[in-house]
């Protein structure tokens, strides 16, 4: 079957600009163009489209959208399948938010007694989901299974003055890299404070420290551009300021 742009629009309940926009950026092209100048779609264009719509609503962008279907090696089939487990892991992270409401509607009306532990389950969980769908493959490589096992486990059962330490710890390695990052050495004083700081935040995920695995962590935040991008966005070297004071601070400098 064939589709105009305002009949798949209606069918899968798109604007006709954004079909257009997918065109122009090359990311759903039409089947052909009719004799009146009409976009027209077929099985192909739609199949595509439902593509996109499940990675947008797994709110990749359309850059990496565009990446993935177009790449020679894209598989439809497996697609689905990955689509179908990143879908099922968003539904129970949702459960658990839903039950956590539902549990706090009643604590207020005083059907129930709520820890104050059970209150943050689910958000402890989706920070546990976002990291493993944001770096879990390249970090369980690197430390392996039972080491990031025992640290979401520890992360689960972190009280809420330990989460508001943590967030502290966290608020001061940026402010103290910052501040550090104006004299440009890696070995100064501020620097080592920055490297101290910063194992005190690490000391709240791990089950166990080392500085071998704090040097190794270091080198990812440069290593890896998502690390790198999160370090450098406010000040471009940050990531490698920081990885040379914590080899530094560590004794691993190379």
């Amino acid at each position: 079957m064939e589709y105009t742009v305002q009949k798949l629009g209606r069918l899968a309940g798109v604007s006709t600009r954004t079909l257009r926009y997918y065109d122009e950026i090359g990311l759903l092209k039409p089947a052909r163009t009719n004799s009146s100048g009409y976009r027209i779609y077929g099985q192909q264009e739609v199949d595509r489209l439902q593509q996109i719509l499940f990675y947008r609503e797994l709110e990749i962008s359309l850059d990496n959208i565009k990446e993935i279907v177009t790449a020679p090696s894209f598989n439809r089939a497996e697609a689905l399948i990955e689509h179908r487990e990143q879908l099922l892991d968003k539904r129970k992270q949702l459960d658990l938010l839903i039950a956590n409401v539902e549990k706090t509607i009643a604590s207020n009306e005083g059907r129930m007694t709520m820890a104050d532990k059970e209150k943050f389950e689910g958000f402890k969980q989706k920070m546990i989901d976002d990291n493993e769908k944001k770096y879990g493959k390249e970090i369980r490589e690197k430390y392996g299974d039972d080491t990031i096992n025992k640290s979401n486990e520890k992360l689960k059962n972190m009280t809420q003055e330990e989460h508001e330490e943590v967030t502290r710890l966290a608020n001061e390695v940026t402010a103290t890299l910052t501040e550090a990052f104006k004299n440009g050495n890696p070995s100064s004083a501020i620097a080592q404070k920055a490297a101290d700081v910063h194992k005190q935040w690490l000391t709240h995920y791990w089950s166990e420290y080392s500085k071998e695995a704090h040097a190794g962590l270091a080198q990812m935040y440069v290593d890896d551009e998502r690390f790198k991008e999160y370090y450098d966005k406010k000040q471009p070297g940050s990531a490698e300021f920081l990885r040379d004071a914590i080899h530094i601070y560590t004794g691993y400098k190379k």
